[in-house]
């Protein structure tokens, strides 16, 4: 897991249409990262739909807000098509962000182990430094909570 006052591990990956951004390129703004399992799965489609209600709040700030799973551009491109998501979704298939920020991790559900991504978001300043980590997500509250956080920058 990456730690608050680090530098933010550096990336390239393709968004929702197959464009590469790279996290550097985008420092002069903060950056919200939030790592979530999958698209289209009840949680992950409340939390985007929570970060694109306050998608107004975050531009407002300043803020980048790109979301990264181990789908696939296409996978998110529907998925942003469904939902009328504005903010980048990054597809991470091969799981460079996603191990890079420590976020693959073994899962127990009912006693069956797996692996798969956690729910963290992690709050970059414009330095590319990481000020806030939010570690084993719960969506209800957590857009107002990564909101709040990113105040302070």
């Amino acid at each position: 897991m990456v730690i608050e006052g680090q530098p933010a591990p550096d990336f390239t990956l393709p968004d929702q249409d197959g464009n590469p951004i790279q996290l550097s390129a985008l420092m002069g703004q903060p950056v919200v990262l939030y790592f979530y399992p999958r698209d289209m799965t009840p949680g992950c489609t409340t939390e985007a739909c929570d970060f694109r209600d306050a998608t107004p709040d975050f531009q407002g700030l300043g803020v980048r807000v790109l979301g990264i799973s181990p789908d696939t551009a296409a996978s998110h491109r529907k998925f942003a098509d469904k939902h009328g998501l504005p903010f980048t979704l990054l597809a991470d298939p091969d799981k460079e962000a996603i191990q890079a920020y420590g976020v693959w991790k073994e899962k127990n559900m009912y006693g069956k182990k797996s692996w798969g991504v956690e729910r963290t978001t992690v709050v970059i300043d414009r330095e590319g430094v990481i000020r806030r980590v939010f570690p084993r997500v719960r969506v209800a509250g957590h857009v107002g909570k990564v909101l709040e956080a990113v105040r302070g920058l």
